[in-house]
Protein backbone atom coordinates (compact mmCIF):
# COMPACT_ATOMS: atom_id res chain seq x y z
CA UNK A 1 0.00 0.00 0.00
CA UNK A 2 1.46 3.18 -0.85
CA UNK A 3 2.30 5.83 1.85
CA UNK A 4 -0.58 8.51 0.21
CA UNK A 5 -3.73 6.40 0.25
CA UNK A 6 -6.11 6.98 2.77
CA UNK A 7 -7.19 4.46 5.40
CA UNK A 8 -10.65 3.43 5.77
CA UNK A 9 -12.13 1.52 8.70
CA UNK A 10 -15.98 0.84 9.10
CA UNK A 11 -17.28 -0.78 12.24
CA UNK A 12 -20.50 -1.72 12.65
CA UNK A 13 -22.77 -0.88 9.62
CA UNK A 14 -26.03 -2.41 11.52
CA UNK A 15 -28.82 0.33 10.62
CA UNK A 16 -27.04 2.27 8.07
CA UNK A 17 -26.70 3.33 4.63
CA UNK A 18 -23.80 4.57 3.18
CA UNK A 19 -22.55 4.32 -0.58
CA UNK A 20 -19.15 4.23 -1.87
CA UNK A 21 -17.50 5.68 -4.99
CA UNK A 22 -18.00 8.68 -7.23
CA UNK A 23 -21.34 8.26 -8.67
CA UNK A 24 -22.81 5.91 -5.48
CA UNK A 25 -26.02 6.56 -4.06
CA UNK A 26 -27.59 5.80 -1.17
CA UNK A 27 -31.35 5.95 -0.23
CA UNK A 28 -31.88 4.61 4.01
CA UNK A 29 -35.98 3.87 4.89
CA UNK A 30 -35.18 2.50 8.69
CA UNK A 31 -37.87 2.59 11.01
CA UNK A 32 -40.43 3.77 8.01
CA UNK A 33 -43.48 2.03 7.41
CA UNK A 34 -43.81 -0.15 4.29
CA UNK A 35 -46.01 0.69 1.74
CA UNK A 36 -49.46 -0.71 1.37
CA UNK A 37 -51.98 -0.25 -1.52
CA UNK A 38 -55.49 0.31 -1.33
CA UNK A 39 -56.91 -3.46 -0.60
CA UNK A 40 -53.80 -3.79 1.47
CA UNK A 41 -55.23 -1.32 4.04
CA UNK A 42 -58.67 -1.90 3.70
CA UNK A 43 -57.76 -5.32 5.05
CA UNK A 44 -55.60 -3.93 7.79
CA UNK A 45 -58.32 -1.80 9.02
CA UNK A 46 -60.85 -4.63 8.91
CA UNK A 47 -58.47 -7.26 10.37
CA UNK A 48 -57.97 -4.28 13.73
CA UNK A 49 -62.04 -4.00 13.56
CA UNK A 50 -62.44 -7.93 13.91
CA UNK A 51 -59.91 -7.98 16.81
CA UNK A 52 -61.67 -5.04 18.32
CA UNK A 53 -65.22 -6.71 18.40
CA UNK A 54 -63.90 -10.49 19.38
CA UNK A 55 -63.29 -9.87 23.07
CA UNK A 56 -67.39 -9.55 23.03
CA UNK A 57 -67.51 -12.93 22.23
CA UNK A 58 -67.23 -15.96 24.60
CA UNK A 59 -63.26 -16.74 24.89
CA UNK A 60 -62.61 -20.04 23.49
CA UNK A 61 -60.18 -21.70 21.80
CA UNK A 62 -61.32 -20.79 18.58
CA UNK A 63 -60.93 -17.06 18.85
CA UNK A 64 -58.18 -17.42 20.52
CA UNK A 65 -56.59 -18.90 17.38
CA UNK A 66 -58.56 -16.22 15.25
CA UNK A 67 -57.19 -13.19 17.46
CA UNK A 68 -53.81 -15.23 16.95
CA UNK A 69 -53.95 -15.52 13.05
CA UNK A 70 -55.34 -11.68 13.34
CA UNK A 71 -52.40 -10.56 15.02
CA UNK A 72 -50.05 -12.24 12.42
CA UNK A 73 -51.97 -10.72 9.63
CA UNK A 74 -52.18 -7.10 10.74
CA UNK A 75 -48.29 -7.48 11.83
CA UNK A 76 -47.25 -8.67 8.56
CA UNK A 77 -49.06 -6.15 6.43
CA UNK A 78 -47.96 -3.62 8.97
CA UNK A 79 -43.98 -4.74 7.96
CA UNK A 80 -44.12 -5.60 4.82
CA UNK A 81 -47.24 -3.66 3.17
CA UNK A 82 -49.28 -6.67 2.47
CA UNK A 83 -50.21 -10.47 3.46
CA UNK A 84 -48.94 -13.43 2.60
CA UNK A 85 -51.43 -16.48 0.82
CA UNK A 86 -50.40 -18.85 3.52
CA UNK A 87 -51.54 -16.50 6.42
CA UNK A 88 -54.69 -15.47 4.24
CA UNK A 89 -55.46 -19.44 3.60
CA UNK A 90 -55.20 -19.46 7.80
CA UNK A 91 -57.21 -16.70 8.35
CA UNK A 92 -59.73 -18.05 5.57
CA UNK A 93 -59.58 -21.36 7.50
CA UNK A 94 -60.21 -19.87 10.72
CA UNK A 95 -63.44 -17.76 9.83
CA UNK A 96 -64.74 -20.81 7.73
CA UNK A 97 -64.49 -22.79 11.13
CA UNK A 98 -65.85 -19.86 13.21
CA UNK A 99 -68.89 -19.64 10.71
CA UNK A 100 -71.05 -18.19 14.43
CA UNK A 101 -68.39 -15.93 14.62
CA UNK A 102 -69.20 -14.65 11.09
CA UNK A 103 -73.23 -14.97 11.82
CA UNK A 104 -72.77 -12.56 14.86
CA UNK A 105 -70.05 -10.00 14.16
CA UNK A 106 -70.32 -7.39 11.01
CA UNK A 107 -66.67 -6.78 11.11
CA UNK A 108 -65.88 -10.71 10.52
CA UNK A 109 -68.29 -10.33 7.58
CA UNK A 110 -65.80 -7.50 6.08
CA UNK A 111 -62.52 -9.32 6.32
CA UNK A 112 -64.17 -12.44 4.90
CA UNK A 113 -65.61 -10.43 1.84
CA UNK A 114 -62.32 -8.72 1.68
CA UNK A 115 -61.02 -12.55 1.28
CA UNK A 116 -62.93 -13.44 -1.04
CA UNK A 117 -65.35 -15.83 0.77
Amino acid sequence: MAHDEPNVRIGDVSHSTFAIGRHARAEGHHGVPAQRDAAAEELLEAVRALRADLPRLRQSEQTAQLDEALADTEDEISRTGTAGEGRLRRVRELLTDAQAVTAVLASAGTVAGLLGM
